[in-house]
């Protein structure tokens, strides 16, 4: 690692320092103590800005608060793992956290009606409804995670024995979800292409349908699953629902904040994203948007009176039990915004670098490809078991040595000591990145005698 990496961390470190000292001194002038302690921090910064110039020096800080480690992997490696690939922060949100780290940081200007949504400094009114335009929904909300804005919807449509329908791929939160509410799973099967059909969605339904008397409470599917990131027939399944009156979740965890979603396009008549996961946000944040029709039942507000004191709190939102993200999650959220919208418009681009290095992955004899082929997404299943895992069942690193040739080369995000099937991402990454990725497989193959097909 690059040492002026280690360098830039101690002088934002000792940035803080100095900012401390000021947080401690009175408005009016620092007292003379703390002008010395500002000149002695001060005289350290100038040094640590010295060894950034020349790139020199060694580490003097290994950890925060004596117990974390510095996590440097985003600027010191290619990180490929799939979680993370499009969660990490753009410069403006590390700002924003920044300055408004600070735990109630947006209540600062909190006026009636006192909520969340209808704090104007910050912009975040503004900021949910710029959320619903950009999901084509007509109201938004931001929540902790995308598993929040499942559970929102769950307990406000499922009742005790309700049936919901969701996507044999779904995600375990949405299972978690309707069980909270009390509802009953039950499942669109995959065919054999790991991919779910608007016309076995048609047959489930009618099935249960029939068999159980009533039709579903609620349909989720998700536009590409997290276990393979192959894309579903939403706009057929909700289509579906709706012929039986249900209303349609979509789960756009690995797609709103990264390709353009237009909800009421799709005919969802709800839109769930992931903010840590696709919209360069920390976590847990996400989105949850939905129309004019369900926004009065989702987003109901208490009508719970104290039976010895009368109290009510009408305004706050009992899904959202009452506000949701406070301080830097939700700033940094809306200072990402804005180059999560535009990146969408790019979405393309990502895929074809998706595909350049699948392809270059295919190339090396024995590689498979367990996604869908060629690639819609920039998440990828593949499976090495060929080509990989031949290398590791002799050698004495079993499947870690791949792990290990990678981190050499400044690549980390691999499931480590997976050399069968497994996931990356090459989201976000520059194509200079992509062809240094796929470089670096052709030279860990060749290394150990693979064949790589040029």
């Amino acid at each position: 690692m690059d040492i002026r990496i280690q360098k830039i961390i101690e002088g934002l470190f000792c940035l803080e320092d100095l900012r401390e000292i000021y947080r401690g001194a009175l408005p009016t002038a620092l007292s003379p103590e703390e002008e010395v302690a500002f000149g002695a921090k001060f005289d350290e910064l100038e040094r640590i800005v010295d060894e950034i110039r020349t790139g020199t020096g060694h580490p003097r800080v290994t950890r925060i608060a004596e117990t974390i480690e510095l996590r440097l992997r985003e600027e010191a490696a290619i990180n490929i793992q799939p979680i993370q690939a499009a969660g990490r922060l753009t410069p403006e949100a590390r700002k924003a956290l920044t300055v408004w780290g600070d735990g109630y940081s947006v209540c600062d200007a909190c006026r009636k009606p006192f909520r969340l949504d209808k704090i104007c400094k910050p912009p975040i009114a503004t900021f949910h409804e710029e959320l619903a335009a950009f999901v084509g929904m007509d109201q938004a909300r931001v929540v902790p995670g995308a598993r929040r804005g499942f559970q929102a919807v769950a307990s406000s449509l499922v009742q005790k024995g309700d049936w919901v329908l969701l996507s044999a791929l779904g995600h375990y939160t949405e299972y978690l979800a309707v069980e909270q509410a009390g509802g009953v799973v039950h499942e669109i099967p995959a065919n054999d292409a790991r991919v779910v059909t608007a016309d076995a969605a048609a047959e489930r339904l009618e099935a249960l349908v029939r068999e159980i008397g009533t039709p579903p409470a609620l349909v989720m599917c998700d536009h590409f699953d997290y276990q393979n990131a192959n894309e579903h027939e939403v706009a057929g399944i909700a289509k579906l629902a709706h012929q039986y009156d249900a209303p349609f979740l979509y789960n756009g965890a690995y797609t709103v904040g990264v390709m353009p979603v237009d909800g009421k396009g799709l005919g969802a008549d709800f839109v769930v994203g992931s903010g840590h996961k696709s919209m360069a946000s920390p976590a847990p944040s996400g989105v949850l948007a939905t129309t004019d029709e369900y926004a009065d039942r989702v987003f109901r507000t208490t009508e719970i009176e104290g039976d010895l004191t009368g109290r009510r709190f009408g305004v706050k939102e009992v899904e959202m039990l009452g506000c949701t993200l406070m301080g830097g999650t939700l700033v940094a959220m809306m200072a990402s915004f804005p180059h999560v919208r535009e990146r969408t418009q790019h979405w393309d681009d990502e895929v074809r670098k998706s595909n350049f290095f699948i392809d270059r992955l295919l190339a090396i004899e024995g590689s498979a490809c367990i996604s869908e082929y060629p690639r819609k997404h920039a998440l990828s299943k593949v499976d090495t078991t060929g080509s990989f895992d031949t290398v590791a069942k002799t050698h004495k690193r079993k499947g870690y040595f791949l792990s290990d040739e990678l981190s050499k080369r400044g690549i980390v995000g691999e499931f480590a000591g997976a050399t069968r099937a497994w996931k990356l991402s090459t989201y976000g990454l520059s194509w200079r990145r992509v062809e240094y990725l796929a470089d670096a497989f052709d030279e860990v193959a060749e290394k150990y005698g693979l064949v790589v097909r040029r």
